[in-house]
């Protein structure tokens, strides 16, 4: 018993990570924001997260995470939105030394859409998105009409009388 206990303390002193809040903010961009139109824009319902990770191998890293590539995911997940609001950015490191490891950056918060670059959106073409395994937004695109249907009967099953 005295081994197993000496084994498990053994493993989390070897396997260390560390979160770290490295920046709350009220509103922040990586994009062009036309401020004329702010008084037009709208704060999406839901809030969302983007986030940019290197792997550790031993002890070389496979590159530098970047807050503003974490950034432009969180934004560019939502169509038409141009910045974030009441958010935060954390740093996050897990390592288990010599073998492997992640860094990232994550960033967090609400969308804030320009209505005006998704009025494409909204009249006569139709949206896809695509989601992964967890729920989280891939990828959005418009379609034609003809495509949109075509994928709408392969998942919606026809109903007889």
């Amino acid at each position: 018993m005295k081994q197993i206990a000496g084994l498990l303390t053994s493993a989390l002193v070897l396997c260390t990570g560390c979160a770290t809040r490295f920046l709350d903010f009220t509103l922040v961009s990586t994009k062009n924001i036309e401020l004329s139109r702010a008084q037009t824009f709208q704060r999406a319902r839901a809030r969302v997260d983007g986030e940019d990770r290197v792997h550790w191998i031993i002890i070389i890293p496979t590159g530098v995470p970047s807050a503003k590539e974490a950034m432009d995911r969180a934004i560019e997940s939502v169509p038409g939105a141009v910045a974030l609001v009441d958010g935060v950015i954390t740093a996050k490191i897990w390592w288990i030394p010599y073998i492997y490891g992640q860094q990232k950056y994550v960033v967090e918060g609400t969308p804030l859409i320009d209505p005006a670059l998704t009025s494409r959106w909204r009249y006569g073409e139709y949206l896809v998105t695509d989601l992964d395994d967890e729920g989280q937004v891939r990828e959005t695109r418009s379609v034609s009409q003809d495509e949109y249907n075509a994928l709408k009967a392969r998942m919606v099953p026809a109903t007889g009388s």
